[in-house]
Order: structure tokens, then C-alpha cells, then sequence
């Protein structure tokens, strides 16, 4: 791993489709708006591409915390972006503001936490807890 800059960001967008509602993704009986784990999943990706240039090859970066609040309601056919800030490097472990927001307003925000593994290591770990 490269040094990764405070202040490095990153982008993720996407558009709004069916299956990232709430009310077809989690519940029946949600309303039909962005799903938070959706938008959760949107921040970590735009955190991911914050520090992907800074990897060496069989290296990432997992997610190990998400502390997020959804400030508002996005319908099917919107644009989603979400956008994170590299706030603290520790060793391996990088902290992040992140936020996203859809064509009208800010629809949440919050902090995250990556940390860089080595993909082979990992491999190792998973392929141990395998059953037989």
C-alpha cells in the first residue's frame, strides 16, 4: 500500500431503479423510496475509489464501520451520487466522511471506516472456515 493522502476522495453514482427501493429490497410494506443500505452501499463504494489508486496488486479494502444517517427520501428514476473524504490514515485502517445526495438535496451523511487487507490472506482465512 501506497501512502493514501488525508483529503483523498471519491465518487460513486447511480440511478435509482426498482430494486433499490425500500419496499422491493427489504419490506412490502415500506414506501417506495431509496433503500438505506443502498445508499450504504453507494458510500462505500465511493470510498473504495478514494484510496483504489493507492493499492498494490492482491490488495483492498473491506469496510469495517458505517455510522450514517438518511436525511431524505429518493424515488425511483433519480441520480444518486455518493461522494467520500479521507479524513485519517492509520496504518491500515482509513477513516471517511461520506454523503450522498440525488438531483434535488442532500439525502445522507455520515463516516466510515475502511481496512487495506491482503486478498490472499484472506483467501487463506475463508478457505479454512470452508465445510466439509
Amino acid at each position: 500500500m501506497r501512502a493514501i493522502p488525508v483529503g483523498a476522495k471519491g465518487t460513486y453514482a447511480l440511478r435509482v431503479m426498482p430494486g433499490h427501493l425500500a419496499n422491493q429490497f427489504k419490506d412490502a410494506m415500506l414506501p417506495q423510496v431509496f433503500a438505506t443500505p443502498m445508499m450504504v452501499t453507494a458510500m462505500e463504494n465511493a470510498a473504495l475509489n478514494a484510496v483504489r489508486d493507492y493499492l498494490d496488486p492482491g490488495e483492498s479494502a473491506v469496510g469495517t464501520l458505517v455510522n450514517i444517517r438518511h436525511l431524505a427520501a429518493t424515488p425511483v428514476g433519480h441520480r444518486v451520487t455518493a461522494q467520500a473524504e479521507v479524513t485519517k490514515v492509520d496504518g491500515r485502517r482509513i477513516e471517511f466522511n461520506v454523503s450522498a445526495r440525488d438531483e434535488i438535496e442532500e439525502i445522507g451523511n455520515g463516516t466510515h471506516e475502511r481496512m487495506v487487507v491482503d486478498m490472499a490472506r484472506i483467501d487463506r482465512r475463508l478457505a479454512a472456515k470452508k465445510r466439509p
